[in-house]
């Protein structure tokens, strides 16, 4: 029998600082999350394929002076603000993600991840992704830095196509949206958990800002990864 998250309080906090502002969610069966920007730390690699892409798809570069107020943005404003169209998003998404795959023994784990994840792992949480990088960018990544607490990874093809995989995700696994939270650094990650009725823990170390985060309203708003280890019961038994 999986031990109750609160056995392993005294344990996580000498492991790791956890901040007072701490997680608390008593029915979550699943520990849903994102890649890049939560996991994985690709927005320097990121915004150097972004550069790269302007000249060959046509929109404006984006200097490294003006990304901080890049991340106050949503994603259909940053996407705006480029001067990218609409219908150019798809080619540019996979572009993007085959010059990243080329660089993906570049990337490292969000510092604090790898042993936030094992800690949760290791309480028997059942911990999966859901990104709109590609499966094989994550496995990668994953393999190369011994990342194996994962029952499995969802991608989505579309941009803004999470909330269907998550409607997906929900049926596959034969639980309700409220039984799942979702971890994740973008606006779109809080659009798509709401669209779904997942509740969202929206992270400030990844690709957009507290203030943008806190402006959709999620139900937490995460400063450190180790505040994750915050739960006060088991996910299995709510």
């Amino acid at each position: 029998m999986t031990d109750s998250p609160i056995t392993h309080e005294k344990e996580s906090q000498s492991a790791i600082n956890i901040s007072p502002s701490v997680v608390e969610h008593h029915i979550a069966k699943v520990l849903l999350f994102d890649f890049d920007g939560t996991i994985a730390d690709t927005r320097k690699i990121a915004h150097g394929i972004l550069n790269d892409m302007s000249k060959e798809f046509g929109f404006r570069q984006l200097p490294e002076e003006h990304l901080e107020n890049a991340r106050n943005m949503g994603t259909r404003e940053f996407i705006r603000h480029l001067g990218i169209s609409t219908w150019k998003v798809p080619s540019i998404a996979r572009r993007g993600l085959t010059l990243l795959h080329e660089r993906m023994d570049q990337v490292n784990p969000i510092e604090g991840m790898p042993e936030v994840l094992k800690q949760l792992h290791g309480r028997g949480h059942r911990i999966g992704i859901l990104t709109s990088n590609s499966e094989a960018n994550v496995n990668d990544f994953l393999k190369r830095h011994d990342l194996p607490y994962f029952y499995f990874v969802r991608t989505s093809s579309k941009l803004f196509g999470k909330a269907r995989e998550m409607k997906r995700l929900v049926r596959a696994e034969g639980i309700t949206p409220g039984e799942i939270l979702y971890v994740g650094d973008e606006t779109r990650d809080i659009e798509a958990a709401k669209e779904s009725g997942i509740r969202m823990a929206a992270v400030t170390w990844g690709y957009n800002s507290e203030s943008a985060l806190a402006a959709l309203n999620p139900e937490h708003i995460l400063n450190s990864p180790a505040e994750l280890l915050g739960m006060k019961s088991p996910l299995s038994n709510p």
